[in-house]
């Protein structure tokens, strides 16, 4: 991280920015209302800052042993610099640091840069969401990936 840089948490007048990134990134992008209903719910919502501008956010479910990475999203104009490393680094740590020994995500089959992002980050593929998300052909499988947040604990095998 740069020292211009910054990953803070994401308030109320972050959304319409936070809403611009998901618009350029996304073809089937979240609206504004789940990004509040995510805000209001308390959910561990995150944005990094490049020279005070928002590029990229992520929001993570914490919910006792389970973390679950709800959307990790960088602008395309940032992407490929590592950034998306830094903010699934952070949401990882946030978790472990919440009590959280297991943290999964879905990732559309056909997102190949972020699948070996996750990969290359210890996550291990558990199964597969048919039909999953929206996709201009009908429907795409999602495919769910999880971590061990404990150094011994394999989520494969449970142990």
């Amino acid at each position: 991280m740069q020292a211009s840089d910054n990953i803070r948490e994401m308030t109320a007048d972050d959304l319409g920015r936070v809403i611009d990134i998901e618009i350029a990134a996304y073809e089937h992008p979240w609206t504004v209302g789940i990004f509040r209903d995510c805000l209001r719910v308390g959910y561990s919502c995150w944005v990094y800052e490049h020279k005070r501008v928002i590029i990229a956010y992520g929001i993570v479910m914490l919910s006792g042993a389970e973390a679950h990475v709800l959307n990790l999203c960088v602008h395309p104009d940032f992407q490929s610099r590592g950034i998306g490393r830094r903010m699934l680094n952070h949401l990882t740590q946030t978790s472990r640091e919440s009590g959280a020994d297991t943290i999964l995500l879905e990732v559309r089959q056909s997102n190949i840069i972020a699948i070996q992002l996750y990969l290359s980050a210890d996550f291990h593929q558990l199964g597969t969401r048919v039909g999953y998300y929206p996709d201009h052909d009908g429907r795409e499988d999602a495919i769910i990936l999880a971590k061990s947040l404990i150094t011994d604990y394999d989520p494969l095998l449970g142990i």
